[in-house]
C-alpha cells in the first residue's frame, strides 16, 4: 500500500499574530474531548498566551506546513511547547483535527526535542489518548503510571497517564 504523502513541517517561535489561528484550533470539541480539556474563551486564551509569550520559562513553537500554492502563506497546524507545571519542565502539543493522521505530532516532537535541551521532561495525557501515548513512547518517553485527574477550569476529571523523558 503506498504511503500517503506527508507535508513538510517547520517549527518557529509563536508570535502574537499567530494567536487567532491558535485560538480557533483549540476550540474544536473533538480535540478537547481527546485531550480531556475544556476549550477556553477568547479572553482566557489570549490572557494565557500573553503570559506564555512573556515567560522565559516557556519555549513555545508553532507547527506549520506549506499552504497550497494559491494561498502562499504557511498554514499553522498546531503548537508544541516546553513549560513549567507543578515544578517540572513539561512538554505538550496540540494538532488541529483536520491534520490528525498525517504524522505531524510524531514528526514535530522529535524536532522539538532536538532543539530543547532541558531534561527530564514530563508529559501528561488522557489515558484514553492512544495516539499521543504512541507518539510519546516512540520519542523515548516512558510511562510513570496513571492517576485520576481532578476537574479544573481547564481540565475534565479523567484518568491521566504521566510520562518522563530522562
Amino acid at each position: 500500500m503506498p504511503r500517503r504523502e506527508e507535508p513538510d513541517i517547520r517549527l518557529r517561535p509563536v508570535e502574537p499574530r499567530d494567536l487567532p489561528a491558535l485560538f480557533e484550533i483549540q476550540t474544536d470539541p473533538e480535540s478537547n474531548a481527546m485531550a480531556g480539556t475544556k476549550p477556553r474563551t477568547r479572553e482566557v486564551f489570549l490572557a494565557a498566551w500573553e503570559r506564555n509569550l512573556a515567560d522565559p520559562g516557556v519555549n513555545a513553537r508553532v507547527i506549520e506546513i506549506d499552504a497550497p500554492r494559491a494561498e502562499g502563506q504557511p498554514e499553522i497546524v498546531g503548537t508544541i511547547a516546553r513549560f513549567q507545571a507543578d515544578g517540572h519542565d513539561c512538554v505538550g502539543y496540540w494538532i488541529a483535527r483536520p491534520h490528525w493522521g498525517k504524522r505531524i505530532a510524531s514528526r514535530a516532537l522529535p524536532l522539538f526535542l532536538a532543539q530543547e535541551p532541558r531534561r527530564p521532561l514530563r508529559a501528561t495525557i488522557a489515558r484514553a489518548n492512544a495516539p499521543s501515548r504512541h507518539i510519546l513512547e516512540k520519542s523515548g518517553f516512558r510511562c510513570l503510571g496513571f492517576r485520576m485527574g481532578e476537574e479544573t477550569d481547564r481540565f475534565l476529571p479523567l484518568e491521566i497517564a504521566d510520562f518522563v523523558l530522562d
